[in-house]
């Protein structure tokens, strides 16, 4: 069986040939971002953070550590596990790459989700 690979990027990073599936993590369509630009393979907008836990966030990297927590929790809602089964029986396909629109992608919740994943 070989390991569950997933990267996680910045939804306008280009694809490369590693990328396997690009999968964008976001709730909403990132703004300024044209949709013809960008190489997508799915949207799984069920996975993003809550806007209540988002807002709280900010992308404070001081917060970070709580808001991981805080993510994982949601992640065990019932209407989030369908959709974090799927993601994880297309990870077992082969590399995914997590896309998100934040600019310090390794305190997104990106980072988390492929944390969830590969753990």
């Amino acid at each position: 069986m070989q390991p569950t690979v997933v990267r996680v990027a910045r939804l306008t990073d280009p694809a490369g040939p590693a990328d396997g599936v690009r999968v964008l993590v976001e709730r909403l369509w990132p703004r300024g971002t044209n949709r013809a630009t960008v190489v997508l393979d799915g949207w799984y907008r069920g996975l993003a953070p809550s806007d209540g836990l988002r807002t709280w966030y900010g992308h404070d990297p001081e917060r970070f550590d709580e808001f991981a927590d805080r993510y994982r929790a949601e992640l065990r809602e019932p209407d989030r596990v369908a959709a974090l089964q799927r993601l994880r029986a297309l990870a077992a396909g082969g590399p995914v790459t997590l896309l998100t629109a934040s600019g310090s992608p390794e305190i997104s919740q990106a980072a988390v989700l492929a944390e969830v994943l590969t753990g």
